[in-house]
């Protein structure tokens, strides 16, 4: 398979730093880090002008880092809170996707956008999940999503308490009548 040879305009995570000349697949390159302004062809016209603008790209990677730096540290240990429908067993009918975990953000007071969620897999269940949100290349920090029924309930796991929630509505169950039939009538 043919590949494509491309100069790195930003840190790509897994893939190499600022003026790296990497070898990555077509689709990857046309799809991804060209129009992204990721990655400039390694053309020898191309590798000219990221030289010439080299200094300028680090600075502005260095003034948006910082940024990055700021913002991080102002909502380190950002909870939030995401209400939804679940069976008895904490399973979610449904899961929390990147976009809801980017829309509980920004009404949290960080606005981000969904590519920013880094979610290495699917949330189908109750209770507190920490997150890593891409802020910069080169910055990203831990968000923890409470995932839960009710408002109440979010409460109560933050607090380190068990998510189960007994409705008082709830039929008698087995171990109840039994516990009442071990005394006598008086």
């Amino acid at each position: 398979m043919a590949s494509v040879e491309l100069v790195l305009l930003q840190r790509v995570e897994k893939l190499g730093q600022m003026g790296d000349v990497v070898r990555v697949k077509p689709g990857f390159a046309r799809n991804f880090l060209l129009p992204q302004k990721k990655a400039l062809r390694a053309t020898k016209d191309n590798m000219a002008r990221f030289e010439e603008q080299r200094a300028q790209l680090e600075a502005q990677n260095i003034k948006r880092r910082e940024e990055a730096e700021r913002v991080a540290e102002r909502v380190g240990g950002l909870t939030i809170v995401i209400i939804r429908q679940a069976g008895e067993s904490g399973s979610l009918y449904g899961s929390v996707s990147t976009r809801d975990i980017a829309e509980g953000c920004t009404e949290g007071g960080l606005t981000i956008n969904r590519s920013q969620v880094i979610l290495e897999q699917p949330i189908k269940t109750l209770g507190l999940t920490p997150v890593r949100v891409t802020l910069h290349p080169e910055v990203s920090i831990s968000v923890t999503v409470n995932v839960a029924r009710s408002v109440e309930e979010a409460e109560r796991q933050s607090r380190g308490e068990a998510a189960a929630v007994v409705e008082d509505d709830a039929p008698p169950t087995v171990e109840s009548f039994l516990e009442g039939a071990d005394q006598p009538d008086v």
